[in-house]
């Protein structure tokens, strides 16, 4: 067992995984059909799907790797917040109509409704293909502090030996129980005893770091102002790193445009909504929530960066070496977290961690299983009845989570693919929004034109991305771009491409066939 744990901490820690378990059981229980499944059967209040779009967001990979930005820098990405807020607003007043219009399982059931069934399958590909990449690597970068809390003998139990492999079988199977009985409301509503954890935990750490400092909060701020570290503000426009008011307001907000308003793992949330009323209460509180919470998280580091670095307080555990996908100080928190709070508070801040990392986990499979099974198999298979498709869905629970098993575990020996938690999203993202858009207001260039635009996005932004990650191929490409195109871009760029391109085709390639409505369903 880990030696910085005591009984308590472990009662705490093994409480909060049953009883988060038996929460999702006894929400999820009366599951009849696909609509109970995937859309929670419509009748979930608002203000525990604003409170569930937002812990889905929201991974451990997040909770460590933000007061790391911090430690390591400032505060400046609560600029890319302000997009955030933003694009929550656009949504909440343009899309939810359209989303809460019938009975829609996913947004890409919109492409089939306005351009036909090509554009609508290409779409729910790219969301399998990428999420499943992109939840991989969540999960294994994820795994490697994870393994440092619980220990590597407790991770070792569950993975023959292999102690990341034992953390990703944990957390993998732990969602995956009340996923499967449950559904999205299952996930939805342990998604929000999940962020009161987490959220609790961040403000008890702020404000419990001071009390170890000479001088307390006050000192703390002082120290941490001297030293630059509560520098928020960036107005010079950059492709690359570090985050400026720009990349917030224009980049960060067509970001969240596209994984809140066209990828399934967020509005899925949404389409659970019962009314246009609902949905937009929800986006709202997301927004009103979102804020505070990254605001607490990179206060968090620069308190850390004032204990360990402003007062020189020696660290108990040495820093772990830098890994693939996860820096040194990515660390801190995970270290402070063990050598310096009290038992049984210890283990509330551990229980932060592992909620965030099973709620990025849940949300990936149950939106992976339902847009699997409603975008692609139930179009494809005729004449049966809603049982078969209920269990459908429920084997496809239990296949994403093998997948997405077997990605974080093949995603250790891809070490370039690791730092892509972010970035390997905005591969995607600007096809997604781009053809929804397409769809909703500019159908007249046809589905043709439409999926000739998908895939150019897609062959740009990997032109993109890979070369400026590979060796043999990055020093031509930053000469070209003035430096790394840094993730916030990605979603832009590809949704510019997506459109100009459709533009084109449509011009130079025209379709005489007018595509009819579809249904829905």
């Amino acid at each position: 067992m880990n030696g910085y744990f005591n009984v308590g901490d472990w009662i705490v820690i093994l409480a909060y995984l049953g009883g988060i378990i038996g929460l999702g059981v006894w929400f999820g229980k009366d599951q009849r059909n696909t609509r109970d499944y995937f859309l929670g059967s419509k009748n979930i209040p608002w203000w525990g799907i604003g409170v569930s779009i937002v812990a889905a967001e929201t991974s451990a990979l997040t909770i460590i790797g933000v007061p790391a930005i911090a430690y390591g820098g400032n505060i400046m990405f609560i600029q890319m917040i302000v997009g955030y807020v933003i694009a929550r607003i656009i949504l909440a007043v343009v899309m939810v109509p359209h989303y809460l219009s019938g009975e829609i399982y996913s947004p890409y059931q919109l492409l089939e409704t306005h351009l036909g069934r090509g554009p609508r399958r290409l779409a729910a590909a790219f969301f399998l293909f990428l999420e499943t990449m992109a939840a991989g690597v969540r999960v294994f970068v994820a795994c490697i502090p994870i393994r440092l809390l619980l220990g590597e003998q407790v991770c070792s139990l569950g993975g023959l030996g292999d102690p990341i492999l034992g953390a990703i079988l944990i957390f993998v199977g732990l969602s995956l129980f009340y996923t499967y009985i449950g559904g999205v409301k299952a996930v939805i509503w342990t998604d929000a005893v999940q962020f009161a954890l987490f959220l609790a935990g961040g403000l008890f750490a702020l404000f419990y770091i001071p009390t170890l400092i000479d001088g307390g909060w006050s000192a703390a701020m002082t120290k941490a102002g001297e030293a630059g570290k509560l520098v928020w503000f960036n107005t010079h426009f950059t492709f690359s790193a570090p985050f400026n008011i720009w990349m917030g307001v224009i980049g960060g907000t067509v970001m969240v445009l596209s994984s809140h308003g066209a990828e399934q793992l967020i509005v899925q949330r949404v389409l659970a909504c019962g009314t246009v009323a609902d949905g937009r209460k929800a986006l709202a509180l997301s927004a009103v929530l979102i804020f505070p919470l990254m605001l607490t998280f990179l206060l968090l580091g620069v308190m850390l960066w004032v204990f360990y670095q402003g007062t020189g307080h020696p660290f108990q555990i040495p820093l772990p070496e830098a890994r693939p996908g996860i820096k040194s100080i990515d660390f801190i928190f995970p270290i402070f977290m063990m050598t310096e709070v009290p038992h049984i508070l210890k283990g509330f801040l551990i229980v932060a961690i592992l909620s965030a990392a099973m709620s990025s986990i849940s949300s990936a499979i149950t939106s992976l299983a339902s847009v699997s099974t409603m975008d692609f198999i139930r179009q494809m298979v005729k004449g049966r009845d809603e049982d078969y498709f209920l269990r459908f869905s429920k084997y496809s629970t239990v296949f994403w989570a093998a997948v997405l098993v077997g990605t974080a575990w093949l995603t250790r020996e891809v070490t370039f693919v690791l730092n892509a938690a972010f970035s390997l999203r905005g591969l995607t993202a600007g096809a997604l929004l781009g053809s929804l858009i397409i769809a909703l207001f500019w159908r007249r260039l046809g589905p043709r034109a439409t999926m000739v635009g998908m895939t150019a996005s897609l062959v740009v932004m990997n032109l993109i991305y890979w070369p400026a990650n590979i060796a043999v191929t990055k020093d031509w490409w930053l000469r070209i771009f003035g430096g790394e195109v840094f993730w916030p871009w990605f979603t832009l760029i590809g949704t510019l491409v997506t459109l100009g391109t459709a533009w084109l085709a449509k011009a130079l390639w025209p379709e005489i066939t007018k595509v009819p409505s579809a249904p829905l369903n």
